[in-house]
């Protein structure tokens, strides 16, 4: 009898297909801000005059459009970041989804950061942000 792990294997084909829409939805809210000058409204900042970690993310979006690298920087480093690592992992899950080798990291540390209950995950992201967030309206 097979015991589970509650834990389901990793499929680069899923990783990469939710990777696609992310940079799909992203590029849609990108063209309309940049045909239209229509973006998201941001409700943290509505409620407070301060940006919020991911604030500048469309007018980003919008620079990267027109190949404004420094521009799109400069609107949201960490977020541009982000992406940059985003879509290197979407590549790799690609390739790995139509037959080529499957990039892992080390075993040693795979297995540690297995380890890490999500819920401590959670914690450092939301730690990180409120410093981002402090740092980026206070500096």
């Amino acid at each position: 009898m097979a015991v589970s792990t509650g834990v389901r294997s990793f499929r680069a084909t899923r990783a990469a297909g939710y990777v696609g829409a992310f940079f799909v939805g992203g590029l849609a809210l990108s063209g309309l801000y940049a045909t239209t000058g229509v973006g998201l409204p941001c409700p943290f900042r509505l409620l407070t005059g301060w940006d919020c970690p991911l604030c500048g993310g469309t007018r980003m979006g919008d620079a990267l459009l027109h190949g404004d690298v420094p521009a799109a920087f400069g609107f949201n480093p960490v977020a541009l970041v982000g992406l940059v690592i985003l879509g290197v992992l979407g590549v790799l899950w690609t390739v790995e989804a139509v037959g080529g080798p499957a990039f892992r990291l080390p075993r040693p540390l795979s297995e540690r950061l297995r380890r890490v209950h999500p819920m401590q995950w959670l914690v450092v992201a939301l730690f990180g942000a409120l410093i981002y967030t402090v740092a980026r309206n206070l500096l």
